[in-house]
């Protein structure tokens, strides 16, 4: 009982579904960037693979460890690890700083490029992004930064001398415009045990028809943004029509909540966004196993 305890804890803040998200982004621009030069170090992948998982759990260790106190006032999170005090600080931050290490000199190892990116995202996302949550909306385009980096690790992580491309630049722009709708739907939902916190994540602080504006148009965006794969040629028939369907899906839920601005329509757009990634990413990598 005492060791799945430990198990739930340590799940919890790494936030273990969040992690292998972005693993798995991460993989798929790294399979992309393999078929660009024609063949796959699965050797690599698995480094990739690990080093991410480490890295990203370690940002996800000091966001919890700063935010604390925080996370005591609000509902959804008074029971993790810290603010229950199942879990006490310096564990906390022991264990974030050794996975932040360890994941970072394995990510070294594929290039310096890739093992930059990481670091830099973990400061950015822990250290910038998580004390502005409370000052500026503006914090949502911040975070968006260092969660859309992913991509961008996992391509160049599959050179050892990484050039510069349109690839991992798209890359980077699905993810990012993906983040908006994203988290201004999650925020909508949250936003009474936000405000426990003093959270201010929507783009006006209210839940008023301009923010449920900018989540249409955020939403809106991903379309020609999720078809540029195609458009370039490193994206087939099977992202063409998947992502088409998706992305006017998520317009429909999103427009839906500009009309009545209520909180079911917001949900429905909130967990439309859990699916709308993993499926994009899918199919980009469904294409890349067809050809």
């Amino acid at each position: 009982m005492v060791r799945n305890l430990l198990i739930t804890d340590f799940k919890n803040l790494i936030k273990l579904r969040l992690t292998l998200l972005v693993v798995f982004s991460a993989s798929v621009s790294f399979l992309i960037g393999c078929k660009c030069q024609g063949h796959i170090d699965w050797f690599n992948w698995m480094i990739l693979t690990f080093g991410g998982f480490l890295v990203t759990g370690s940002a996800n260790g000091f966001n919890e460890i700063i935010e604390r106190d925080l996370d005591r006032l609000m509902t959804r999170t008074q029971n993790r690890p810290l603010p229950s005090g199942r879990m006490l600080n310096g564990q906390a931050l022991v264990i974030s700083l050794f996975m932040g290490i360890l994941g970072t000199l394995l990510l070294l190892r594929l290039n310096f490029l890739t093992g930059f990116l990481s670091v830099f995202a973990i400061l950015l996302y822990a250290f910038f992004y998580t004390p502005m949550k409370r000052k500026s909306p503006i914090a949502v385009f911040i975070g968006a930064i260092p969660g859309a980096l992913p991509p961008l690790i996992g391509y160049f992580a599959a050179f050892s001398q990484p050039t510069i491309s349109w690839i991992p630049v798209v890359l980077f722009l699905i993810q990012f415009v993906w983040q908006f709708p994203h988290f201004w739907s999650i925020a909508w939902v949250l936003d009474d045990d936000y405000k426990k916190a003093g959270f201010r994540l929507l783009p006006t602080k209210y839940k008023n028809r301009t923010s449920a504006g900018f989540i249409l148009l955020s939403s809106l965006l991903l379309l020609p943004t999720s078809l540029l794969p195609y458009w370039m040629g490193f994206g087939g028939i099977y992202l063409l029509v998947i992502s088409s369907l998706v992305s006017v899906w998520f317009i429909y839920q999103s427009f839906k909540l500009f009309k009545t601005l209520s909180e079911p329509c917001a949900r429905s757009v909130m967990f439309c966004s859990f699916f709308y990634l993993p499926i994009v990413q899918l199919m980009l990598l469904i294409d890349f196993l067809c050809v």
